[in-house]
């Protein structure tokens, strides 16, 4: 039964943990009638014939049991994430989270349609996120979808939200027709940097196997996420884009941590030796990454011993750009309640909402 629970106020949940959380990662799905209504005539129709060419991440194999989502996540009448009435009480209420950071995946798969259709699916949907959630509920903050193959598009859609505090991030993928590096790209970086946003790039997209060829399991895709986001980072970094937009702020979403620090390594090694090749890089990479990305936090990497991860967040030297996120509702879900003590006692309040009130502008708990 779909659940009418009302908001809560924040910090009032008996499962606080004692700190501000904001959580960076929800995953609301919108119902197919709700983009249908949003949408104008002529893509309604080519909705009612044709669907999605793009098969969301849950329908291409290997494919994971309940489509990847909390048994207890499904409403009765829709996808979970569809029902806030279970965000709340599953997410919101029960852990005291303060903010809560919407990230739609359906526009990982709507953005590389045919360019007028895509964008009039992700206005759909950014639409929905206002009307069903983001108005009804003020702990709760989205994230503009954009037709991310037609960037010309996809700054309209911008520049249309620019200035609304509902939102607080422009979404990117890691997976593109190109490397999201490229030129092709950079008007929705510059949409992004004029409208005062961070964009933040979440594992997915058109394609989640570049490099090594398309998994036999589950096992292998599940893991692979740092790969494709240590890709789209050296991308960003050698292809320009963040000489081009000394303003703008990128965020790595469900990508993992503990790999970034070695990369940062290899490529100031290299840069010394190479400046000629990437003659905008007029600084060694690793303090670009340092001052123009954030992470967060789920899957983080949980070795046996959590001083060895201790070890990898101190040779990264970004405490204060370190997110906690859930993953709400997919099955590898973070408790809010848990996650804290994976990280050293001095990094905890930082981690679990302080980081994230910063960079989004946002207020912290009482």
């Amino acid at each position: 039964m779909t659940s009418t629970a009302v908001a809560g106020q924040p910090g009032s949940a008996p499962g606080r943990t004692g700190y501000t959380i904001v959580d960076t990662d929800i995953h609301p799905a919108a119902p197919a009638a709700a983009i249908r209504e949003r949408l104008p005539e002529k893509h309604r129709a080519r909705w009612d014939l044709f669907g999605s060419r793009v098969p969301g991440p849950p329908e291409i194999y290997p494919r994971v049991r309940n489509a990847g989502f909390r048994l207890d996540s499904w409403p009765a009448d829709g996808p979970p994430g569809s029902d806030l009435g279970m965000i709340r009480d599953q997410l919101l209420d029960e852990f005291g989270v303060t903010h809560g950071i919407l990230i739609p995946l359906q526009s990982h798969s709507w953005g590389a349609e045919e360019p007028e259709y895509a964008a009039a699916l992700c206005r759909a949907l950014n639409e929905w996120q206002i009307d069903t959630l983001l108005d009804a509920e003020p702990r709760l903050r989205g994230s503009i979808t954009i037709p991310v193959e037609a960037p010309d598009l996809a700054a309209e859609e911008i520049r249309r939200h620019a200035g609304d505090p509902r939102f607080v991030q422009v979404l990117l993928s890691t997976g593109g027709e190109l490397g999201f590096g490229r030129r092709r790209y950079w008007p929705i970086y510059e949409a992004a940097a004029e409208a005062g946003l961070p964009v933040a790039a979440h594992t997915g997209g058109l394609e989640m196997h570049r490099g090594a060829g398309w998994p036999s399991f589950y096992l292998e895709e599940h893991v692979w996420n740092g790969n494709l986001m240590a890709a789209f980072v050296t991308g960003m970094l050698c292809e320009g884009v963040l000489d081009r937009l000394p303003e703008l702020k990128v965020i790595c979403v469900e990508g993992g941590i503990a790999w970034a620090a070695p990369l940062m390594w290899a490529l100031d090694d290299a840069w010394e030796q190479l400046r000629g090749d990437v003659p905008h890089l007029v600084k060694p990479p690793s303090e670009y990454i340092r001052e123009r990305f954030w992470f967060t936090t789920q899957p983080i990497e949980e070795p046996d011993d959590p001083r060895d991860l201790d070890k990898a967040l101190a040779h990264l030297g970004m405490d204060e750009r370190i997110m906690f996120a859930s993953d709400y509702p997919h099955w590898d879900f973070d408790s809010p309640r848990h996650a804290p003590r994976l990280f050293p006692a001095a990094l905890r309040e930082g981690v679990m909402g302080a980081n994230a009130c910063r960079l989004y502008g946002l207020p912290e708990a009482p």
